[in-house]
């Protein structure tokens, strides 16, 4: 899921969707359209034309996706939903009075999604009134959403790791540059054992290993929105936490990553390691020289016997 902190990082990306609403007005030019993106729970108003109706929307808008006509639009075949008069007899059920409250009548959404088939959201056209919308019109707005997915793939693959799709160092550097100012800490994580797991069963089993290591992550992060996991290269993963927390949440932090990296259903032999580096809110923290006290830390929990954290 693409984030409003990895589109900060997208070069031109206001300009970009600005472009998207004004060329999308060309073709339809009495619609209000907006440009979304989409989580598994919510819908963020991202970009939006001038609003000449009663909808009452605005950039920065978060809404419940269940209570969106977003929520219906059809990803996997990328077909456009489309209700000339959302009045007009389609058994909305929950949505009509939703509908009905936010003076939308007439609705056409747009799916936009990476070529990895995942949903980063839609472009929609809403309106007050009854609307048509020719099947010319919807083609050349199609066309239009395919192209801007070509820029979002661009620029996610500038941030992402080919294998694992965690953040990359590159990203990780970015990130690190404009937001380091109210402290944090990092988790630096090496696989003890991983090595046994290639020559044993071979790479391929070796990258699927990976693979798994960064959805376990990936469910970590999800439980704590300030953390972002990133692959560093190999077996060496990342996690950031861009707030500060104590050593009591750390280790907990800590421990549950432990448990979760030595947990294997086809009984690997495959552990993990981590080392914890912190630094304090407005001071000039490095980000090299923080890596390095994590790795030092790491050094030492190997040393210790692996499967352990160790602090800086």
């Amino acid at each position: 899921m693409v984030t409003f902190r990895e589109l900060e990082m997208y070069k031109n990306f206001d300009e970009l969707a600005e472009d998207v609403i004004d060329l999308a007005k060309e073709i339809l030019p009495d619609q209000l359209f907006y440009l979304s993106s989409i989580s598994e729970a919510q819908q963020i108003i991202l970009k939006h034309s001038p609003n000449d109706t009663t909808i009452p929307i605005a950039e920065g808008l978060v809404l419940n996706l269940e209570d969106s006509l977003c929520s219906r639009v059809d990803f996997k075949n990328k077909q456009p939903l489309v209700y000339e008069d959302v009045k007009d007899g389609h058994a909305l059920g929950v949505f009509e009075e939703k509908l009905e409250a936010a003076n939308v009548r007439s609705y056409l959404g747009l799916p936009i999604s990476f070529v990895n088939g995942e949903r980063f959201g839609t472009l929609c056209a809403v309106n007050d009134e009854k609307s048509q919308f020719d099947t010319k019109s919807i083609t050349l707005l199609q066309r239009i959403v395919r192209m801007f997915t070509y820029y979002l793939d661009l620029e996610r693959f500038a941030y992402r790791d080919s294998l694992t799709d965690l953040y990359n160092r590159h990203y990780l550097a970015r990130f690190f540059e404009g937001h380091s100012d109210a402290g944090g800490a990092v988790f630096f994580l090496d696989l003890d054992g991983f090595k046994k797991v290639n020559d044993l069963y071979g790479h391929e089993t070796g990258d699927m290993v990976l693979k798994e290591v960064a959805s376990k992550l990936q469910r970590f992060t999800a439980n704590h929105p300030d953390a972002l996991a990133i692959r560093l290269g190999g077996d060496e993963f990342l996690v950031y936490f861009t707030k500060p927390a104590s050593e009591t949440e750390l280790g907990e932090w800590a421990n549950r990553l432990l448990d979760s990296l030595s947990d294997w259903e086809a009984d690997y032999p495959l552990s993990a390691s981590i080392g914890i580096a912190q630094y304090a809110a407005g001071g000039d923290c490095n980000l090299k020289e923080l890596l390095q006290q994590a790795d030092q830390a790491l050094y030492q929990a190997k040393k210790a016997g692996k499967n352990r954290y160790t602090f800086y």
